[in-house]
């Protein structure tokens, strides 16, 4: 009886020992560096043209099974990263994300497959990543696949048959990323380039300076002023003094 139940208590023990050591099979690093093509080469374009991306798109920022986590980082300094979760500090970036795959991994939402990893194809992950991780040999039979997701991603995220500004980003979407993936030296993966994303602090700054320039410039008016009505006034009793002499 024991030695029948011998594998079903293995089955078990080895189940615990995959939830214990909490096994995602979704690379965070490969997934930060599609986020940041998104971020970087294709969403300030979408933000141009004010439209918003369905939840149905896997481009989506929820459909990112760490973006939650991203989110709570606070870089402070060159060494020290902050989790947003608990305040504590680290020296590095990969220990900060170990921290999260440790302490925090139950803000995760595993339920459904969300790997923004599994978009890296399409999305020319390796250009953003480390060089040394780029490939330097064309695989025809991997182009072709990973053309096949670009493409897909353009239908269902910019369907053509939703409007005229859904159509220009499926067209743009086309260019600037799926017509890359070709081993005959086509063009190069996002030739429309990237745009910065004009942030809240930019704009707060410049509001500021916009209403403290004119009290800049009022100050400076009362400082001349002051300085030429204290010159008239020396000169004026420069003249009283002179006066007096000649008595």
């Amino acid at each position: 009886m024991f030695l029948r139940l011998l594998p079903l208590f293995k089955e078990i023990r080895t189940f615990k020992l995959e939830e214990d050591v909490h096994v995602v099979r979704c690379s965070r690093e490969r997934s930060r560096a599609a986020w940041k093509v998104i971020e970087e080469y294709l969403m300030p374009f979408v933000e141009q043209e004010r439209y918003k991306i369905s939840s149905g798109c896997r481009l989506h920022p929820d459909n990112d099974l760490y973006r939650d986590q991203e989110q709570h980082k606070h870089h402070l300094d060159i060494n020290e990263w902050r989790c947003g979760y608990c305040r504590k500090n680290f020296y590095e970036e990969k220990y900060l994300d170990k921290h999260f795959d440790n302490r925090h991994f139950d803000l995760l939402n595993t339920s459904h497959s969300r790997c923004l990893a599994d978009l890296c194809g399409a999305l020319h992950c390796d250009l953003v990543m480390d060089s040394s991780l780029r490939k330097t040999k064309c695989n025809p039979a991997a182009a072709a696949r990973n053309k096949h997701l670009c493409e897909s991603l353009a239908d269902s995220c910019f369907p053509v048959s939703k409007g005229p500004v859904s159509g220009r980003l499926h067209e743009f979407f086309l260019r600037q990323f799926c017509d890359a993936h070709t081993c005959s030296g086509g063009p190069k993966p996002f030739p429309k380039g990237q745009k910065n994303r004009t942030s809240m602090l930019y704009i707060s700054l410049s509001v500021l300076t916009l209403m403290l320039l004119p009290l800049f410039y009022f100050f400076i008016y009362l400082y001349q002023r002051g300085i030429k009505s204290g010159s008239q006034e020396l000169k004026r009793i420069s003249l009283s003094g002179r006066k007096k002499k000649s008595f």
